[in-house]
């Protein structure tokens, strides 16, 4: 049976089946497209199948061109109908892991899909979980609700955990050029894993099991939030003092060696580095272990919204204006530059920080022309003009996000203040002359 499996996928006979058309699963589907597969792509979502199956793409990143390309071959389409499972050799689920409303992992996608596959699981298949989870999921979580068919991993089916890897908007590395790490639950499952990504991978990166994989994952996105909330904590410490935390990196990076930059922000964005510390130390808590370290950066960086919101408070209190009744303008609903992925972005957080207040507060990013309706927030707010008479009207203006199109200094040109988060203005007015600039 695992030699069967084998022939197929190197042979690309093999039928591809990836659950979840977004971010990840997306990317993933396009890529085993053009390997030579004949992929499926399985949502939820009847919008997001319709515009698939119309060749329409609706991640800026990933061109149109690809997607009608792949629907215009006749091997790839999307589809909300699951019993489409059953005619697939391999199986991917790229579906969201959230957190709970008190910061407990969410995995109800996970159980949910996995129930979807084992009531059409069949002899010979394999899965793989790309989800971003804690140690354990796969074998522990997956293995058991895949095996309620009946079906038993090993000698009927196989299983193994590959963690996704996006980074949206990204231009020196892709889906294809990017890593890939895989872990299965018996040595089979990894070998027909790796032997699948081979095909349209450019390395692919064999671990010891599942757990391994999926710990991998954390780790990559543990360091980056414990690096940004050092930075972060230090960018309040030297506001105190009246030092520039974005000359003091710049000044630090020169040294070519023990040193690696990472730069502060209003908050935490994306699927991963937002969640993925509290689904590891919620996982070490299960097993006695406190993760201190690993839990206080996810507490700094969730607490930068509201350091920003006092920030804009003292800025506007400056300028003899409460919050309550001020006009402020938020520039990106983005969580980083230059992509139209909202995913957690602090500025959802920030805006309802400020209504709260008493603030009236509206938004600017042409790339969400309405704010998108989410799991936590519907703002109900559309995007003003981006253009220098719009910007003047409000008492003051928060550099949410640095896309390339805020980098114009003519747009702040009568700007009352500006509260700046990502050092935007700092190269726009280098010899100054700009308007009154807050950072935070």
């Amino acid at each position: 049976m695992k030699n069967d499996l084998l022939s197929r996928i190197q042979s690309r006979a093999a039928r591809i089946g990836i659950i979840g058309q977004g971010y990840v699963g997306l990317p993933l589907a396009l890529l085993f497209h053009e390997a030579g597969f004949e992929v499926t792509g399985f949502d939820v979502d009847p919008r997001k199948v319709k515009a698939l199956g119309k060749g329409e793409s609706f991640i800026k990143h990933i061109g149109a061109e690809r997607v009608a390309a792949a629907v215009k071959s006749g091997r790839y389409k999307a589809t909300t109908d699951f019993d489409g499972l059953r005619d697939c050799d391999a199986i991917a689920i790229c579906v969201p892991t959230p957190l709970g409303k008190h910061r407990e992992p969410d995995n109800s996608y996970i159980h949910a899909t996995g129930r979807e596959i084992a009531k059409r699981l069949r002899k010979g298949q394999l899965v793989i979980l790309e989800s971003t989870t804690y140690p354990g999921t796969t074998d522990d979580e997956l293995r058991p609700i895949l095996e309620a068919s009946g079906l038993r991993c090993g000698p009927d089916f196989f299983l193994a955990f590959s963690p996704e890897r996006e980074d949206p908007g990204r231009k020196d590395f892709d889906t294809r050029t990017t890593a890939k790490i895989v872990g299965g639950v018996d040595a089979a499952s990894t070998e027909l894993a790796v032997a699948l990504y081979q095909t349209g991978v450019a390395k692919v990166v064999p671990v010891s099991s599942a757990r391994v994989a999926e710990s991998a994952k954390l780790l990559e996105n543990v360091f980056r939030s414990v690096n940004i909330a050092l930075v972060n904590e230090l960018k309040t410490v030297f506001d105190r003092m009246d030092i520039d935390i974005w000359e003091v990196i710049e000044a630090a990076k020169t040294k070519p060696f023990g040193f690696m930059p990472f730069y502060p922000g209003p908050g935490l964005g994306g699927h991963c580095i937002p969640l993925d510390p509290f689904y590891l130390s919620w996982k070490a808590a299960e097993h006695g272990q406190w993760a201190r370290f690993v839990e206080l950066a996810g507490e700094i960086n969730t607490s930068m919204p509201r350091w920003v919101v006092g920030k804009i408070a003292e800025a506007l209190n400056d300028d003899a204006k409460p919050v309550r009744g001020s006009k402020v303008l938020v520039l990106g609903l983005a969580y980083k530059a230059n992509i139209d992925d909202d995913r957690e972005s602090p500025s959802y957080e920030i805006i309802e920080h400020l209504q709260e207040a008493g603030a009236k507060v509206d938004y600017c990013d042409p790339i969400f022309p309405v704010a998108r309706k989410g799991r936590k927030v519907d703002l109900e707010l559309s995007s003003v003009p981006c253009t220098a008479e719009t910007f003047a009207t409000y008492d003051a203006l928060l550099v949410a996000t640095a896309h390339e199109l805020f980098k114009d200094a003519s747009l702040f040109r009568d700007a009352k203040v500006v509260i700046d988060t990502r050092n935007l203005l700092a190269p726009l007015f280098p010899a100054g002359g700009g308007p009154r600039v807050v950072k935070a």
